[in-house]
C-alpha cells in the first residue's frame, strides 16, 4: 500500500498555480511527470493578453522621441502593435526552447540526468510568473499611461523614471524567476545548489547587461 501511494505521488502532475504557493513540490513533479503543451498553451496565452494591453499602451510619441518622423508615425505605430501582439504569442515559445537548450548543454558538461523535456517543462511552469507580472504591469500601465518599457515592479518605475534602462532590469518578477530558475535546476536538473544560483544568476546578469546597453543606446548622441 505505502509502495502504490509513494507512485501515485510522484505521478501527479505539477500545477501552474503552484509555482506561486510551492513551487519546490511543482519541480519535484516535473522531475517525474513533465508537462508541456497544456502549460505552454496557458502561457503564451497570458503573454498574449499582456503584450496586447502592451500594444494599447503605446502612444506616438514614444516612437517621435525615439525619433520617427512625424509624418509616419501613425503607420510605423500601428505597425508596431500588430507585431507586439504576434510576438507576445511566439516568445515564450522560443525563450523557453533557447534557455532549455543552453540548460541542457551545461547539463552534460555537469554530468547531470535531467533531459530536454524536464528542462523545458521546468522554464514552462517559470514562464508563468513573468507572463504575469507583464498582465499586471500592462494593465496598470494602460490604466495610467506613461512608458510601457518602464514595469511599475521594477526600480525604474519606483523612481519614476521615463526610461527603463539598467534600473529597469531589476524588478520584483524578475527577481522571483531568478529564484526559481536556481531551485527548478536544483530540484528538477539535479544541478548542485552552487551550480544551479551561479546559471540563474548569470542569466539574471545576462538580462541586466542589455538593460545596460539599451540606457547606453539611448544616451547616444542621434546621427
Amino acid at each position: 500500500m505505502e509502495l502504490q501511494n509513494e507512485v501515485k505521488v510522484q505521478k501527479e502532475k505539477p500545477s501552474l498555480f503552484g509555482m506561486f504557493t510551492n513551487p519546490v513540490q511543482q519541480f519535484e513533479r516535473i522531475k517525474e511527470n513533465p508537462k508541456i503543451w497544456v502549460p505552454l498553451i496557458i502561457v503564451s496565452i497570458i503573454y498574449a493578453i499582456g503584450t496586447i494591453f502592451m500594444a494599447l499602451s503605446m502612444e506616438a510619441s514614444t516612437l517621435i522621441d525615439q525619433g520617427v518622423p512625424e509624418d509616419q508615425v501613425d503607420l510605423i505605430l500601428t505597425f508596431t502593435k500588430v507585431s507586439v501582439a504576434v510576438t507576445g504569442i511566439l516568445s515564450p515559445i522560443f525563450g523557453v526552447l533557447i534557455s532549455s537548450a543552453i540548460q541542457l548543454a551545461i547539463a552534460k558538461i555537469a554530468s547531470s540526468p535531467v533531459t530536454f523535456k524536464q528542462l523545458f517543462s521546468m522554464n514552462t511552469f517559470i514562464m508563468i510568473i513573468g507572463a504575469t507580472g507583464l498582465v499586471l504591469n500592462m494593465v496598470i500601465r494602460y490604466t495610467i499611461g506613461g512608458n510601457f518599457e518602464v514595469y511599475i515592479t521594477s526600480l525604474a518605475g519606483l523612481l519614476n523614471q521615463d526610461k527603463a534602462g539598467f534600473l529597469g532590469s531589476i524588478e520584483v518578477f524578475g527577481i522571483w524567476t531568478l529564484i526559481l530558475t536556481a531551485l527548478g535546476l536544483h530540484k528538477t536538473g539535479q544541478f548542485s545548489k552552487g551550480l544551479a544560483w551561479t546559471i540563474a544568476i548569470i542569466f539574471f546578469l545576462i538580462g541586466i547587461g542589455f538593460g545596460l546597453i539599451g540606457t547606453l543606446l539611448q544616451g547616444a548622441p542621434k546621427l
